[in-house]
């Protein structure tokens, strides 16, 4: 199989756990583009933070950011996008303002939590996130529900951060009973993340391949989490990081290296490296 398309996930895969990018990571992307291979990332972190990580990569194609809720190479001109109705959002979230949890409305422009009174580190990393570059407005407010009716908030994608696993768990089945089908990811114990109905890493890959002309088996994707399950199962090559759950590594194709081992640079190497450019097969 020839393989014309990468596509990777950001954090727990193509960055260390300190938020860095390896030169060996940078050079295995270069080498792979070479091949002509098209080199894309699917992340659920906002626009403006994957475009940065891209133009660290030197990637000036479409980008699947907010977990397939904008599809984009540049802010003013999306290929696909999507946003929850105000309703919606409201209603969400008002029922998570019954418990104790960080809420973020992830929007392509900005961002608006709310303001939680807990001194950890867990909120430190939810309000300061490495996903959150200078330049994208994100602001705090005492009442989130009121905040969304008053400035009519549509948001992509709804985060939700909490403190016990338990009341997690309680917290989303709640919201299940009510909204059972939009989707719901986690990317860790005590977190979820909430888009509209269909919108997924690997919904927004199918459009975008087929707009380029890409078959899902012709894609190599690459991830570390649950929101990165359906993409994996989809592809041609499933590829796992060595740090993800048992559930993803049970589904990938191939299991590589964790993401503080240059495993993204690893995988590349192995697979691409005997594949000729990809026009040599046209």
């Amino acid at each position: 199989m020839v393989y014309r398309m990468l596509v990777l996930d950001i954090d727990g895969t193509l960055l260390r756990s300190n938020f860095r990018l390896d030169k060996e990571t940078r050079e295995a992307i270069d080498y792979v583009k070479k091949k002509g291979v098209y080199v894309t990332l699917a992340t659920g972190r906002n626009f403006p933070s994957t475009k940065k990580v891209a133009k660290a990569l030197k990637l000036d194609g479409y980008l699947i950011s907010q977990n397939g809720g904008y599809v984009a190479s540049s802010v003013d001109h999306p290929f696909f996008e999507s946003h929850l109705s105000r309703e919606d959002t409201y209603r969400m979230v008002n029922i998570l303002e019954n418990y104790n949890c960080h809420i973020r409305l992830v929007h392509e422009r900005y961002s608006i939590g709310n303001q939680v009174q807990q001194k950890n580190q867990l909120v430190a990393k939810m309000t300061l996130g490495a996903g959150d570059p200078l330049f994208y407005p994100v602001t705090f407010t005492e009442s989130l529900s009121s905040h969304v009716l008053e400035k009519e908030i549509t948001p992509s994608k709804i985060d939700v951060q909490f403190f016990d696993e338990k009341e997690k768990e309680s917290a989303e089945k709640h919201l299940k009973a009510h909204y059972g089908g939009f989707e719901f990811t986690s990317s860790t114990k005590c977190n979820f993340e909430i888009n509209a109905p269909n919108v997924t890493k690997a919904n927004a890959l199918r459009m975008l391949g087929l707009k380029l002309d890409i078959t899902p088996e012709e894609m190599v994707t690459v991830g570390d989490s649950h929101n990165d399950l359906e993409m994996i199962e989809m592809a041609g090559l499933g590829v796992a990081m060595g740090n993800a759950p048992e559930q993803v590594r049970c589904a990938a194709n191939w299991v590589t290296r964790t993401n503080d081992q240059l495993g993204v640079s690893y995988m590349i190497k192995e697979v691409f490296r005997k594949q000729l450019r990809a026009s040599y097969y046209l």
